[in-house]
């Protein structure tokens, strides 16, 4: 093998996890009402490790990933990334709890509400 293969291979580690997914995960504990603690004791883990993951300080493993999601009644998804933006406005419909705001609505509606008026003839 190559020794020189090292040379072309750039290696990709994350920082932090993005803000949006540890907002989410932050999110998702504090509905079950857990504490970090709470968390971290549920995994294994210590509680600076669980808020080292939500402030972004800590790169979780991706199996500690999974099973912290998991935990929190979700699961992790490999989308491809043209669908995306279908799938977060599925999870964004599924997560609306005020009633109306989920009922059926046409597919071509231009925002503004059906008219009940019948239609004018222009002369």
């Amino acid at each position: 093998m190559n020794k020189n293969i090292t040379n072309y291979i750039k290696p990709l580690r994350l920082e932090g996890l993005p803000a949006d997914m540890r907002r989410a995960l932050k999110q998702a504990r504090e509905k079950h009402g857990w504490s970090q603690r709470e968390m971290a004791r549920r995994l294994g883990l210590t509680q600076t490790h669980i808020s080292g993951i939500e402030s972004g300080k800590i790169v979780p493993r991706y199996d500690t990933l999974l099973e912290l999601v998991r935990t929190l009644d979700n699961d992790l998804l490999m989308v491809p990334r043209a669908l995306v933006p279908v799938v977060l406005a599925l999870v964004r419909d599924q997560a609306k709890t005020e009633e109306g705001e989920g009922e059926e609505r046409p597919l071509y509606a231009d925002g503004d509400e059906e008219s009940t008026e019948e239609p004018r003839d222009e002369v």
